[in-house]
């Protein structure tokens, strides 16, 4: 039996999630959970160090020289959270086995396009899990995307493996979920036999509404539902965004591919209302998340069931969008018909399509689970791994000790430049 805390801080850093989970064998049970809103200013300055560091090696990287600032803030205000759950609600710490920790992904160059762009592959999350450690007194694992790219496997997404731990209680089916970039599995007689990115979710209506207004989000659809389908965004969107949307599963996503900059350019250039931008940005959310089913091998049986989870699935517009495109009613693109159309005769006609009741601390949760495998030292089951007949064991254990303030793990093992590296961590 473990007691973990999961924490997840996702691409859209809409805010610090955590749940308390407790593991009983394959019984799996929330205890509390906590989430707070970051700041406009952290989203600010998060999305400029995203740009500073694209494509930079970790050398390069700390000498920025914002950096160490801004990672400090940001374990600073996680371990804050992390102290204040167990604080109100009478957490006794050591009963908590650890803190399953994620990190802030800022740059991302898995091995399936790296391969294509004939480069080599890496991925970066910043955040010391010793520092978290030493902040909160609890075991911290961490780092867990480097041990698949440095085994030539992607590394993203990591929740099929967890979806199908939930499914016991929720079925077999598709596993969506909808955060800044979309995913799913397929979950098939409890196991997962395919995860795959789809590409952006709330990745363009997040930040289009953050970079317009005081809002993070737009919540309940009360922008979106004030506007109408631009078509001739939507085209726009799935044209600059097409190299990746069109490429086979499984693959894995970053906002870097989906052009958003190109995109809110073209908007503006355009005059395009504020409100139907937005409503556009939320269909094409469902859109692109129906288009990725197109490419599900035929040798795989699409399920009856699709599982949602994730806050962008609340939004109004994106669920009746999703729903509509997957029953033949919503707009296509001329050049997807064929697709398309396949697909929807692939569906069954009982199609069901629900929401997760373990929705909204799911990927908090998952890297919970995540640091249960590495406590027991066992493999995370990705699909594509287990489908090459290799075993995988993620992430790294840090333990709190007196380190003056002094980290060495301010950025994961796999970031730019790993190859070089004499020695891994």
């Amino acid at each position: 039996m473990y007691r973990i805390i999961g924490n997840m801080t996702g691409n859209s850093m809409d805010a610090i999630d955590l749940v308390l989970t407790e593991f009983d064998g394959n019984k799996m049970t929330d205890l509390y959970t906590f989430s707070r809103p970051y700041t406009k200013n952290m989203q600010n300055r998060i999305e400029k160090l995203r740009t500073q560091v694209f494509n930079k090696t970790s050398n390069e990287i700390e000498t920025l020289p914002e950096f160490l600032d801004i990672h400090n803030d940001y374990i600073k205000q996680i371990a804050d959270c992390i102290n204040e759950m167990c604080l109100i609600n009478g957490i006794d710490k050591s009963t908590v086995d650890a803190i399953g920790f994620h990190g802030k992904t800022l740059d991302h160059n898995p091995p399936s396009k790296a391969k294509t762009d004939n480069t080599e592959p890496y991925t970066l999350q910043i955040g010391s899990g010793q520092m978290l450690a030493d902040l909160t007194d609890i075991d911290v694992v961490y780092d867990f995307r480097s041990d698949p790219v440095m085994n030539d496997f992607d590394g993203a997404p990591l929740v099929p493996v967890h979806n199908a731990h939930i499914c016991c209680s929720q079925g077999d089916g598709i596993y969506y979920n909808g955060g800044n970039t979309s995913n799913f599995a397929i979950i098939i007689n409890g196991k997962a036999i395919l995860g795959t990115d789809s590409g952006p979710f709330n990745e363009y209506t997040d930040n289009y509404i953050r970079m317009l207004s005081d809002y993070s989000f737009d919540k309940d659809g009360i922008f979106g539902q004030n506007g109408k389908l631009d078509i001739p965004l939507l085209q726009k969107i799935f044209q600059y965004g097409r190299s990746f949307y069109e490429a086979p599963l499984p693959k894995s996503g970053d906002p870097a591919y989906y052009h958003k900059d190109k995109i809110f350019q073209y908007v503006q250039l355009n005059r395009i209302k504020f409100e139907d931008a937005v409503h556009t940005f939320e269909y094409a959310a469902a859109y692109i998340a129906a288009q990725a089913l197109t490419l599900i091998p035929d040798n795989i049986d699409i399920p009856n069931q699709f599982v949602l989870f994730g806050g962008g699935w609340k939004n109004p517009i994106v669920r009746k969008s999703f729903d509509n495109i997957l029953s033949g009613n919503g707009l296509i693109l001329s050049e997807h018909q064929e697709i398309f159309t396949k697909l929807c005769s692939r569906l069954k006609n009982n199609l069901l399509i629900k929401q997760s009741k373990f929705s909204d601390y799911m990927e908090a949760r998952l890297f919970a689970d995540l640091a249960r495998y590495k406590l027991e030292n066992r493999a995370w089951e990705i699909p594509e791994i287990i489908n090459a007949g290799k075993k995988i064991v993620c992430g790294v254990i840090a333990k709190p000790q007196n380190t003056n303030g002094k980290y060495s793990d301010y950025i994961n093992r796999a970031a730019k430049g790993w190859q070089d590296k004499t020695t891994l961590k």
